[in-house]
C-alpha cells in the first residue's frame, strides 16, 4: 500500500465519521427523561378502577377474549414524534367521532388555542402505555405523575394487595388495536375527554416461587378499557391526569 492509498483511507476515515456524528448526534447530559405529559393532556370520568389486567392482583380484564400470542399533545407526550400512518390513523379517529364528541373538541379548543385532538390521542396511547407497565411493575411512583389522587389511591390499594399476597404481575402491551374518543367536553375550567382504547395484551401472575398462578405467557388477551383524562386549560402545566377508568358495560 502507497502514501496516496494511505491518504485516501485516512479522509475517507474522517469522512464517515462525521457522517455518523451528524446521524446520531451527541449525548448531552441534558436530555429529557420520558414525561407522557411533557407537551399533551389527559381527561375522566365513571368509577374508578385498576387496569384490566388479567393477574391475581383483583383486577380482572374488562373484556377479554383470548388466543394464541404470535407479540404530541395528549396525556403523554415523550418526544417520540408521530408517524405519518399513526397521523392519519388519529386523524381518522377524529373523524369518525359522533357530532357532539367532535363539539365537545371544538369546545376546549376554544378555551385552549394550543389544544391538538391528534396529539392528544398520540399522548394518551402512551400514557396507556406507560400506566399499564407501572401498575404491573408496582411502581407507584411512577404513577404518580399520571393519575389524579383518588385514581392513585386505588391502584396502589392494587398494587399493596399484590404485594402482600407475594405475588408478581408480568405484562407485555403486544399494541393497540383501537381507539375511540368516547366524550369530550369543558366542565368549568377542566377539559375532560373519556377515550377507549383496545389492546392486546399478555398478563402472566406468578406467586413468590416463580410458579404460574393465572395467565400464560404464550396467550394474548383482548382487552377493553375506557379512561378519562383531565386538565385544567389554565393551567401553565401541560400534563393531563387519568381520573376515572371504567369497563364497557
Amino acid at each position: 500500500m502507497n502514501d496516496l492509498d494511505l491518504i485516501i483511507f485516512a479522509v475517507l476515515a474522517v469522512f464517515l465519521g462525521w457522517k455518523l456524528y451528524s446521524v446520531l448526534g451527541r449525548r448531552t447530559g441534558n436530555e429529557r427523561s420520558i414525561d407522557p405529559f411533557a407537551t399533551p393532556p389527559k381527561p375522566g370520568s365513571g368509577p374508578a378502577q385498576a387496569p384490566s389486567q388479567g393477574g391475581g392482583n383483583g383486577a380482572k380484564p374488562a373484556d377479554a377474549s383470548v388466543r394464541p400470542v404470535p407479540r404530541p399533545e395528549g396525556p403523554a407526550n415523550d418526544d417520540r414524534p408521530v408517524l405519518p400512518r399513526e397521523q392519519r390513523q388519529l386523524e381518522a379517529v377524529i373523524a369518525q367521532a359522533p357530532e357532539p364528541v367532535k363539539k365537545g373538541l371544538e369546545a376546549i379548543k376554544a378555551a385552549d388555542p394550543e389544544f391538538d385532538s391528534v396529539a392528544f390521542l398520540a399522548g394518551a396511547k402512551i400514557a396507556f402505555d406507560m400506566i399499564l407497565n407501572a401498575f404491573a411493575a408496582g411502581d407507584a411512583n411512577g404513577l404518580k405523575p399520571l393519575l389524579a389522587p383518588e385514581v392513585l389511591q386505588h391502584f396502589t390499594s392494587a398494587i399493596n394487595e399484590r404485594q402482600k399476597r407475594s405475588l408478581t404481575l408480568k405484562t407485555t402491551l403486544v399494541g393497540i388495536v383501537g381507539q375511540e374518543v368516547l366524550e369530550a367536553e369543558m366542565k368549568g375550567p377542566d377539559a375532560r375527554i373519556k377515550v377507549k382504547f383496545v389492546s392486546q395484551q399478555v398478563n402472566v401472575t406468578q406467586d413468590s416461587e416463580g410458579r404460574i398462578v393465572e395467565g400464560h405467557p404464550n396467550e394474548v388477551a383482548t382487552i377493553t378499557d375506557i379512561w378519562t383524562f383531565s386538565r385544567p386549560v389554565t393551567a401553565r402545566d401541560p400534563n393531563w391526569l387519568l381520573i376515572a377508568t371504567e369497563s364497557p358495560h
